[in-house]
């Protein structure tokens, strides 16, 4: 299980930095967890992370994931328990409540995207679900090539089957089958999704 430890910051620096005009930053590791801290929002500069949760049986239950200009904290989830997870190298800016009205489009982002993947997550049949998701982490992780857009993120088939709510042997034949119909390229540990992009059919 993730450690759920807070990190301390000192709130001097923190208020000393608003009052020069500067946001403070942090930076974390990849596979760090972000302190749990109820009084402050991040805003990613660089990076990408996922929220997450897990059951009574200790199965982790991914929430979203999040990118460069997305907001992130604590604050904006009831789910408990509840982590934010660096899946990179991570910047972020600390956002105090008192500045979180100038970022109202980020937080209705927010929204957006969580509810976004909420209806991805229930598509049937499974395959147009798997297909629906790498176009909707394309969309915010992608980098456009000549073959369509490669996919920026370094995520596991187990993570995917997290997502989905399916197990990790479904994900790797459907990606095996998606490839084989020439619908994604492999380019060593990432995958490229094709365009013009079509619905898989059962």
């Amino acid at each position: 299980m993730y450690s759920t430890s807070p990190t301390t910051e000192s709130a001097l620096t923190l208020n000393h930095s608003i009052l020069n005009g500067q946001l403070p930053q942090r930076i974390f590791a990849r596979g760090e967890i972000i302190p749990p801290r109820n009084e402050v929002l991040w805003r990613i500069e660089r990076g990408a992370v996922r929220t997450l949760t897990w059951s009574e049986d200790g199965t982790y239950i991914t929430l979203g994931y999040w990118g460069p200009g997305d907001i992130i904290g604590y604050p904006l989830s009831r789910v408990k328990p509840y982590q934010i997870e660096s899946l990179t190298r991570l910047e972020v800016s600390i956002l105090p409540p008192h500045l979180w009205y100038e970022d109202v489009g980020a937080l209705l982002s927010h929204i957006q995207q969580a509810e976004e993947l909420l209806s991805i997550v229930h598509r049937k049949p499974i395959s147009v679900r798997l297909w629906y998701f790498l176009l909707w982490l394309s969309e915010k992780f992608g980098i456009a090539v000549e073959q369509g857009k490669l996919l920026d993120l370094n995520i596991t088939h187990q993570e995917i089957a997290e997502v989905l709510n399916t197990t990790r042997v479904t994900i790797t034949r459907l990606l095996q089958q998606f490839e084989e119909e020439g619908k994604l390229l492999r380019q060593k540990r990432r995958m490229i999704i094709c365009l013009p992009n079509k619905i898989i059919k059962e």
